[in-house]
């Protein structure tokens, strides 16, 4: 998307139902074997009562939208708050959705409100992100 076709209030969303392949790859690549993600035992043990997903997992489902929808393919992520409200369980879909609050033409930048909500319709993360948007887009 060029940046010149974004609006303030344009939004976007990708969905994702998180699997056990899911939370166990992304063990194997990351290197977080916390217990909480990956030993049903000691998770159930947790203040969760059981395995939970990721938040940087979850997170991830923000970049894809950033970089698959909107701004969409040649964006380039250069900042992320984040904050983690509620846990995301093995089964859980996940809604990653981005809405345009700035944008700044002059540094072609353009700031987003970043969530996810699960199927149930409450909010397990919220932050901000900001995106540089290339001249042309791959």
């Amino acid at each position: 998307m060029r940046f010149e076709d974004l609006a303030v209030g344009q939004a976007a969303e990708l969905s994702k139902t998180i699997t056990e392949t899911d939370v166990v790859l992304f063990a194997g690549i990351t290197g977080d074997l916390n217990p909480v993600h990956v030993d049903r035992v000691a998770a159930e043990r947790s203040p969760f009562g059981g395995r939970i997903a990721h938040g940087m997992l979850t997170a991830g489902l923000v970049s894809a939208v950033l970089g698959t929808r909107l701004p969409g393919p040649g964006s380039i992520y250069l900042s992320q708050t984040l904050r983690f409200t509620r846990p995301v369980r093995l089964g859980d879909t996940v809604t990653a959705r981005v809405e345009v609050l700035e944008l700044v033409p002059a540094k072609r930048r353009v700031r987003l409100a970043t969530s996810c909500a699960n199927q149930d319709g409450e909010r397990v993360l919220e932050g901000e992100a900001v995106v540089l948007v290339p001249e042309s887009s791959p």
